[in-house]
């Protein structure tokens, strides 16, 4: 049987070759389902519409409680749709309903449960360190059925559980439109 020899001093001989070329055929068959199943990614977001109906919602829920806030509607991807800032509300409430907002986002649950999980949970105690995280009650993810496609953050009531009630009121006043 004939043989060559590389620079490398390995011998190259045809049943060689032909393992290295079973191999490479193996490997992309086993690699071809996975592309072949590849298709666009279908995902539900928060229009414009509904996220300044929840915003509206929001602030409408703290002023009949004489609570002046900001409330800040983002998409699934943690990008403001809407802001709605309260006559009189500190000028702090609008990063920090933001910040709100993203965190319930990407953590995909409401800010009280992540900020208490850091506080009971050695292992999470970092999350207030990522950049855009703020660990206070307010910020709520927005869903329909178990998909998050978006979160509002309101901030300026006086404490986080009264953000976050008022967060949650304007969830429930769309809850309709989240099917």
């Amino acid at each position: 049987m004939a043989s060559f020899r590389m620079s490398n001093e390995t011998d190259v001989t045809p049943e060689n070759a032909m393992s290295t070329i079973r191999l490479a055929l193996f490997a992309a068959v086993a690699l071809a389902p996975a592309a072949a199943g590849a298709q666009v990614l279908q995902e539900r977001n928060v229009s414009l519409a509904l996220a300044q109906e929840i915003a509206q919602a929001a602030v409408e829920a703290c002023a009949a409680k004489n609570f002046n806030v900001t409330a800040t509607v983002v998409d699934r991807a943690g990008l403001v749709r809407a802001a709605l800032r309260a006559d009189r509300a500190a000028p702090h409430t609008v990063e920090a309903s933001r910040a709100k907002a993203f965190t319930a986002v990407s953590a995909r649950n409401n800010t009280t449960a992540i900020m208490e999980n850091a506080e009971k949970n050695p292992a999470a105690r970092n999350l207030g360190s990522i950049e855009g995280f703020l660990l206070l009650g307010g910020g709520v993810p927005v869903k329909v059925g178990d998909e998050v496609i978006g979160a509002i953050g309101v901030g300026g009531a006086p404490g986080g559980a009264l953000d976050e009630e008022c967060a949650n009121a304007a969830i429930a006043k769309v809850q309709a439109k989240l099917k």
